[in-house]
């Protein structure tokens, strides 16, 4: 605890406080936190300020009283001033630095450290199709370019309703998966996978979501449950996966034949 009565204990104290300031803010639980240390530090330095200057009015007032290690009272009193000069000029620093901390105290009591509507980009699962199905795209594909191919699966893009259940079933990716012998093509919002050889494609759609909702599945078990798929299987229902397809809501029969959409 400072005595404010005794300046060599009270700079003790304070050479304990910072040698414990500096081991406990190499991590923050909280990083709002940083806010409340940066402003206390700039108390500080305001206090340091006036440490120094105190420090060198005390070399000043008893420069003609003391001598140096030779004992002589000339050489005493050029190292008092001495001392007091750089003691403003350390003084003079001290105001440069209290003026970036103010300034960084500043710009971090703008941030908001923890928002409650953070949106992250991520990828959320349109379309999967393998077997007979996935040959008709991958040979409009073929014929016409990865673009085309992307345009006829945005048809089974029903928008909110595909996120929804893209995101119920835990299929929304960091990026739009890419696994041994793919071929990838984006357009828009848009990232077409497809591979000829293994027969598959799949569509996926960038999506800002809540942060707290974008949890991946692991990617293995992604690839186990698509190289297992029953072919007719992947062409149900859409928004959830399993057994590597999208399969269909109740009702979006109806919904694509209104469209005029096969598979």
């Amino acid at each position: 605890m400072p005595t404010f009565t005794n300046p060599a204990a009270d700079a003790g104290e304070a050479y304990e406080a910072l040698r414990g300031l500096a081991h406990a803010s190499r991590t923050f639980e909280d990083p709002s936190e940083t806010y409340a240390v940066i402003g206390d530090l700039l108390g500080g330095v305001r206090s340091l300020r006036q440490v120094l200057d105190q420090l060198a009015t005390v070399h000043l007032n008893h420069q003609h009283q003391v001598t140096d290690e030779s004992r002589e009272y000339g050489g005493g009193s050029v190292e008092a001033v001495a001392a007091a000069d750089e003691l403003h000029q350390a003084g003079t620093l001290i105001d440069q630095a209290h003026d970036r901390l103010n300034a960084a105290m500043t710009h971090s009591g703008r941030i908001v450290w923890n928002p409650q509507d953070r949106l992250v980009e991520r990828w959320v699962g349109i379309v999967f199709l393998q077997g007979e199905e996935a040959h008709k795209v991958l040979d409009l594909i073929d014929a016409k370019g990865a673009e085309a191919g992307i345009e006829h699966l945005s048809q089974w893009d029903y928008g909110d309703e595909t996120t929804d259940a893209a995101m119920e079933g835990g299929y929304v990716h960091d990026s739009a998966p890419v696994y041994t012998g793919d071929r990838q093509a984006e357009t828009g919002d848009y990232a077409m996978t497809y591979n000829p050889q293994a027969g598959h494609v799949a569509l996926y759609r960038r999506r800002l979501i809540p942060a707290e909702d974008a949890l991946d599945p692991s990617d293995q078990a992604h690839v186990s449950a698509r190289r297992s798929a029953p072919a007719r299987e992947t062409t149900a229902r859409r928004g959830a996966v399993r057994e590597g397809g999208w399969f269909e809501h109740p009702g979006v029969a109806s919904v694509k034949q209104s469209r005029g959409l096969s598979l």
